[in-house]
């Protein structure tokens, strides 16, 4: 078996299945020179620049997507995570770009570095607005990506998910080729070399492929800013949605074109559309829940705490202390003069003055009789309660309704 096949078949793919047979038929064939020359004329017509109009940058994601930018890739027609992440850091980067365009047709690619480029794109929409758009094909690995963009417009004839993880396992016939491979694995490590060829073999990789796929789902599920359990339905488990149905699913969020974008985003910001539903929160706790529900901080307003009316305040104020000051005065009586005059300096209220006259009162020698006699006409019942406290309240009651009357 060549090697480049050896390489292809041996790592997780986030692909679909005809792209991914035609990559390995292409790594069978890269022993052959002619086979060879041929893809790379073929190859040598594309670039992997990023082309700037009117601010916009535009970045092709076009074909296959590898993790680094090699032979293989020329060869293939693909494109690698670590050219598009130098592209798109350089276009974060120059002041002169004030909006990106992920310009995707991909079929997906190996899962290696997607997961590194979709965090960086994610982190990079808080600095310039990063709208990923779905003219062909945005699939498995492809999608992935385009979910980390602050926006994702799609054509209408284009699709758009494949969310899931796949091994293509090529296992050799040896009566066939002849040949025989031999691998000894440490005790301790039964696990490290599977035999694909039988069920508990597969079934063991089934767990790392799951525990990938989780990890795919969940990723794409903040990028949205939608519950987790949603994305497999959203994505017809694993399945395509072509234009209005993906934005209809969620997959994207409008159908729109290439150059229409393009034009959009060159226009200023002041006249651009707000595509994005705004959040608002008042408390530390509703921001907290929103950055967890991952929610795009650029979409996040902080509400404004009400404004009192201060006229309000003021003039209700005012009317409270001029009824305190009439219910103070109310209760003068000659000889208590230092006692009201303290009582209005020093804010007290109307029943606490009447306590202290009393108290006052008491030290001059006069009764609690004398001071309801002084009330007369007052009518109600005397305060409950027994001893000094009810006679407190007695007393305070009589002062107040007293003054009341004057």
């Amino acid at each position: 078996m060549p090697r480049a096949l050896e390489l292809a078949a041996s790592q997780p793919w986030l692909m679909l299945p005809d792209a991914l047979d035609n990559l390995l038929a292409i790594s069978d064939r890269m022993g052959d020179p002619v086979a060879l020359a041929t893809k790379r004329g073929e190859r040598l017509e594309e670039t992997r620049s990023v082309s700037l109009r009117n601010g916009v940058a535009v970045v092709p994601v076009i074909g296959p997507i590898f993790r680094y930018a090699n032979l293989f890739t020329e060869i293939s027609g693909a494109t690698s995570t670590q050219v598009l992440a130098t592209d798109i850091q350089r276009a974060l980067d120059d002041p002169k770009v004030k909006a990106i365009v992920l310009n995707i047709d991909s079929p997906g690619g190996v899962a290696s570095g997607i997961n590194e480029l979709a965090e960086m794109i994610f982190a990079g929409r808080s600095r310039k607005r990063i709208v990923a758009y779905i003219g062909g094909t945005g699939a498995s690995a492809g999608y992935w990506i385009a979910s980390a963009a602050s926006e994702i417009v799609i054509d209408e004839a284009s699709l758009a998910g494949s969310i899931g993880v796949v091994v293509e396992a090529v296992v050799e016939n040896e009566s066939a080729s002849g040949r025989k491979r031999y691998q000894i694995v440490s005790r301790n490590a039964p696990n490290k070399r599977l035999d694909l060829s039988t069920e508990e073999g597969r079934s063991k990789l089934g767990e790392t492929i799951d525990a990938l796929g989780d990890v795919f789902v969940s990723k794409v599920a903040r990028n949205l800013g939608v519950d987790a359990e949603t994305v497999p339905e959203m994505g017809d488990h694993g399945g395509l949605r072509v234009g209005a149905d993906a934005v209809k699913h969620g997959l994207a969020h409008r159908v729109g074109s290439l150059e229409a974008l393009i034009t959009e985003l060159a226009k200023p910001a002041i006249t651009s559309t707000r595509i994005h539903t705004m959040t608002t929160v008042k408390t530390t706790a509703d921001l907290r829940a929103a950055l967890a529900a991952g929610t795009d901080v650029n979409t996040i307003e902080i509400a404004q705490a009400d404004q009192p009316d201060i006229t309000s305040i003021r003039t209700e104020a005012a009317t409270e202390e001029r009824e305190r000051i009439k219910g103070i005065n109310a209760l003068a009586s000659k000889g208590f003069e230092k006692e009201i005059e303290a009582a209005i300096d020093n804010g007290s209220s109307v029943e606490a003055t009447a306590l202290v006259m009393f108290k006052a009162a008491q030290d001059r020698g006069i009764s609690l009789a004398s001071i309801k006699s002084d009330a007369q006409g007052v009518t109600g019942a005397t305060p409950s309660g027994d001893g000094k406290q009810g006679e407190r309240k007695a007393a305070v009651s009589a002062i107040v309704s007293g003054a009341s009357r004057r």
